[in-house]
């Protein structure tokens, strides 16, 4: 029998980041998470890393932090942390992070403290974000349960049944068995989803139009030149990676100015630490004019914003509702998992690999071809099992593109 764990590891280091022989290898991992860092590690050096160098997190001290540390520290950040993540990056380091916490584990917290530090490390990151964004480096975001996140997801069930079956659910979705194979079956995945990507960029939609029971009636304009990504793509030096373990998402990016009309979310959404859930935004030649939620609006409030791009949306992502995710029924609390499961938008800078060109484009020259640009990027989910999604093209043709929540074609 294979060990499920020791092929995760492999997954992530071999399809995710694709670890090249002599090259660097960031993990960063909360403490609870140690057994599979360092199965990962292991993986690294066995693949050919030059080095691996770990950052650890723990929730417990992140939540003192919040709460009691002095007033002005979120309003700094230490020059040297910029010039480490700027200088692992330059070297062509590849990014592994572990997406595992409680969500709610910031409750309480005075939320302008979150949006203070956002905007001062958002600020202060801007050069590596959009190196990270433009994909110049492999990374890959992947996840492993711990009991405060478990727990939220199977309330009812005891904390060890809770890790049980949230490992279930998490091994379903990264296509890991008992078999082995996940690696082949990974493969075969992207080059799927990249032949949908394919049809999508040969329609070259000039807006789609969303309607759902929601309340959803939301036009979205593509930028002239956008392309639909998906799977897999490659970093600035060739090296194929897959940045979501899981992900069934195609996305593009959406023209800053062009989108028009009102969105519902369909699921609740983490933002540092907290619960956002029943909120609906309303736009006007693509910015967010009003946000309105039955939980966490402040949180929602402060992040929109945190600068002029977080007004705007960065990506459009669409994901079929009968996709392995969303039939498991189970709403992770983790926007890993949920926004797989579920088509849905961010708020905030676009991939600039999601237009032709994009990524040896400035920022200026990004933005007069429709892409955004902040320093936030937040994904929320829109999906519904009555989705329904036209693309019209430059023509006026309609296209079905979605009906009844699942792609039409």
């Amino acid at each position: 029998m294979i060990n499920r764990l020791e092929e995760y590891a492999h997954l992530v280091i071999e399809i995710g980041l694709n670890v090249q022989k002599g090259q660097i290898v960031i993990i960063n991992s909360p403490v609870e998470c140690a057994e599979f860092a360092r199965l990962c590690v292991k993986a690294a050096y066995e693949v050919g890393a030059q080095q691996v160098v770990m950052n650890w997190r723990d929730d417990v001290v992140v939540r003192e932090y919040w709460l009691h540390a002095a007033d002005e520290v979120f309003d700094e950040v230490f020059p040297w942390e910029v010039q480490k993540n700027l200088a692992l990056a330059k070297r062509g380091a590849a990014r592994l992070s572990i997406a595992a916490s409680n969500p709610e584990n910031l409750k309480g917290v005075d939320p302008s403290r979150l949006a203070r530090a956002g905007k001062a490390h958002g600020e202060a990151n801007k050069e590596f974000t959009e190196m990270m964004m433009a994909s110049e480096v492999p990374w890959c975001v992947a996840s492993v349960p711990v009991p405060s996140w478990a727990k939220k997801v199977f309330p009812e069930l005891s904390e060890q049944e809770a890790m049980d079956r949230l490992w279930d659910e998490i091994y379903k979705a990264i296509r890991i068995d008992d078999n082995g194979g996940a690696v082949d079956r990974w493969r075969e995945h992207c080059r799927t989803l990249a032949d949908r990507a394919h049809k999508l960029n040969d329609y070259a939609f000039k807006y789609l139009h969303y309607k759902n029971s929601l309340g959803t009636d939301l036009k979205v304009e593509l930028p002239v030149g956008h392309i639909w990504e998906a799977g897999s793509e490659r970093s600035k030096s060739g090296i194929e990676f897959v940045a979501n373990i899981p992900t069934e998402e195609i996305f593009t990016a959406p023209r800053l100015d062009g989108i028009n009309g009102i969105v519902y979310a369909s699921k609740p959404l983490v933002i540092g630490g907290n619960i956002v859930d029943g909120f609906h935004l309303v736009l006007k030649a693509g910015k967010v004019v009003e946000a309105h939620a039955q939980v966490g609006e402040e949180f929602l409030k402060h992040e929109l914003e945190l600068d002029e791009g977080a007004s705007h949306f960065g990506e459009v992502a669409l994901v079929p509702f009968d996709s392995p995710i969303s039939n498991s029924g189970v709403l992770f609390y983790n926007t890993l998992f949920d926004e797989n499961a579920s088509c849905h938008f961010a708020f905030g800078e676009a991939y600039p690999t999601c237009i032709r060109g994009g990524a040896e484009m400035d920022e200026e020259q990004r933005k007069a071809h429709g892409l955004n640009s902040s320093i936030t990027h937040v994904d929320f989910m829109v999906g519904t099992s009555d989705l329904s999604i036209d693309g019209i093209k430059e023509n006026g043709e309609i296209v079905p593109v979605f009906r009844n929540g699942n792609f039409a074609f």
